[in-house]
């Protein structure tokens, strides 16, 4: 397939600035695959689309304050610095992505707040990219505390505002656990404790991986040969309770649906020869776009996302390129919300 394939005109004002009031209160539309069909729900209904024996599996990535604004020494000129990931725990090495890039030179020192966290420019990764140092003497709980306490929500710059106190909670699914993740798994901000008790009643099981979302997820695919895509890779893991309980549905003939792409790549990273799920860890780099064979998932839960990004790529995958691109005409027409904030599509 090629990059222009998944070219629409977005229009602005369905960019979701802010969360809907209350997390179950977006809007839901559903694709049947099998029937074509289209519903308009509200995700409050999600719960009805699935049996006793289904398995819904979340992501359990927590996302933490990744981007630090500070200055730069003598100079004192704004910089803004966004931690991807951490390369080492003791020396407190970074990988990050820095602005204004042609600014930040090795060498240079960096200073947040009033000064508490200083850090030292080590080396160049890419155009923006940087390997920072942080000089910090004290206990890694206490270098944590610095962080959190100094940076803000890493809200994507898609959505045109800066970060508030109120996102500090909303981005953030409620199956939140494990540090890492500097962009939520946009597709399980609609769940709330009501929605998942309701579920259990009802016998479907929730089950878990973990994968930290980074800017890969994110980053813009500039070729038009898909095949010649490369994903940054994320760290995740599928634990060996999740891989029974998936199995287990698998086995008895019930619906396994993915809550967001993030867990779609974990699941089908992570398939046996035999087309069963399977414990793993470590690193990937996958990238699903149509056609693509998938192994574990009977159903996904996604956001509706902008033009031409892997996230798409991977519902036309999964929904079939034709149903979806056409939901999302549907989607303009019916004013749904865009991007992290905004609605969810199930397609079963």
């Amino acid at each position: 397939m090629k990059l222009s394939a998944f070219r629409f005109d977005l229009p602005q004002e369905l960019v979701a600035k802010y969360p809907t009031e209350n997390r179950d209160d977006s809007r839901l539309m559903v694709l049947d695959r099998k029937t074509k069909t289209i519903e308009h729900k509200t995700f409050k209904d999600v719960v009805q689309y699935f049996d006793e024996g289904d398995v819904l599996v979340v992501n359990d990535t927590m996302v933490f304050p990744a981007r630090l604004y500070g200055n730069k020494e003598k100079t004192g000129a704004k910089i803004e610095v966004f931690l991807l990931r951490e390369l080492n725990v003791e020396s407190h090495l970074w990988d990050v992505l820095v602005d204004p890039a042609r600014k930040i030179r090795v060498g240079n020192k960096l200073y947040f707040g009033d000064g508490e966290l200083v850090a030292e420019v080590i080396d160049n990764t890419t155009s923006r990219g940087r390997t920072i140092r942080f000089l910090f003497e004290g206990e890694d709980e206490e270098f944590y505390k610095l962080i959190d306490s100094l940076g803000d929500t890493p809200l994507p710059k898609d959505l045109g505002r800066e970060a508030e106190p109120d996102d500090r909670e909303r981005f953030q699914t409620i199956f939140a656990q494990n540090k890492g993740a500097v962009a939520a798994p946009t597709a399980g901000l609609h769940f709330t404790p009501q929605i998942t008790k309701r579920m259990e009643i009802k016998g479907v099981d929730m089950a878990s991986i973990t994968l930290h979302v980074g800017l890969g997820t994110f980053r813009e695919v500039d070729v038009e040969d898909l095949t010649k895509h490369k994903m940054d890779s994320e760290n995740f893991n599928v634990p060996t309770k999740t891989v029974d309980i998936v199995n287990n549905a698998l086995n008895n003939k019930k619906r396994v649906c993915a809550v967001g792409t993030t867990v779609m790549r974990s699941l089908e990273a992570s398939v046996s020869a035999a087309e069963y799920l399977k414990e793993n860890e470590g690193w990937t780099d996958k990238f699903i776009f149509p056609p693509y064979d998938f192994k574990i998932c009977s159903g996904l839960i996604t956001n509706f996302h902008k033009p031409m990004s892997t996230l798409l790529m991977m519902a036309s995958a999964f929904g079939g390129y034709d149903f979806v691109m056409e939901a999302y005409e549907t989607a303009i027409k019916e004013k749904y919300r865009f991007l992290d904030y905004g609605d969810a599509m199930l397609i079963i």
